[in-house]
């Protein structure tokens, strides 16, 4: 496996050019720019990120979700409050978050305080999904041990019931999180691994910038 893994090329490029000395002051402004342009360059799912948590015994988790918003508050993802990820947030609101958009050799690095966001963002949220996502989010079972492919039929035909007859239903255990970062990372990816890093970091009066070594 060592061979075919070092056959596999990574960080080929052409990459964007990146000067530290011309970002914003603060670092949301920086992503929606990368984020846009990952969307220009046809980058997959561009939205998708890893949210990092810690269990209960202080084990770190992993997972992958969608961005569904940001704005002056933080970065905004929504999932039950019942499963793992909300269960982890309750006891431990500490996160992470990591985007990668491997066509322009681009990573970044959030890690902040998840806090959940208010009821009528929710309902929002949750209307807005399709009817096969509230359905799945209706039978508030995430993550539990599965018997059979027909227990999973039946149960998601009965929220498809429940969604017809509610059409305004909303999944009590539904949240949506916000993530308030107090430190962002931007790593600009270089095939000679001459990486540009920046790091913003939350303090006082504000943020304040700083390059790293790659």
């Amino acid at each position: 496996m060592r061979d075919e893994l070092r056959l596999l090329k990574s960080l080929t490029g052409p990459f964007p050019a990146f000067d530290a000395d011309l970002t914003p002051n603060e670092p949301r402004e920086l992503f929606l720019h990368w984020l846009r342009d990952a969307i220009e360059a046809g980058v997959k799912e561009p939205h998708a990120m890893v949210l990092s948590t810690v269990d209960e015994n202080g084990g770190p988790d992993a997972r992958v979700v969608i961005l569904k918003n940001l704005d002056q508050r933080g970065w905004h993802f929504a999932t039950t409050d019942s499963g793992p990820k909300g269960r982890q947030i309750a006891l431990n609101p500490a996160v992470a978050l990591t985007f990668y958009w491997p066509a322009l050799g681009r990573q970044v690095r959030l890690r902040g305080m998840a806090l959940q966001a208010e009821i009528h963002e929710r309902d929002a949220d949750f209307r807005a999904r399709s009817r096969g996502a509230k359905a799945v989010a209706l039978l508030a079972r995430q993550s539990e041990v599965l018997g059979s492919t027909q227990e999973l039929e039946d149960a998601l035909n009965r929220q498809h019931h429940r969604l017809q007859e509610e059409p305004d239903l909303v999944a009590p255990s539904w949240a949506v999180f916000i993530v308030m970062p107090h430190e962002v990372e931007f790593c600009q990816g270089d095939s000679d691994r001459r990486h540009y890093r920046l790091r913003y970091s939350r303090k006082k009066l504000g943020w304040v910038r700083e390059r790293l070594w790659p």
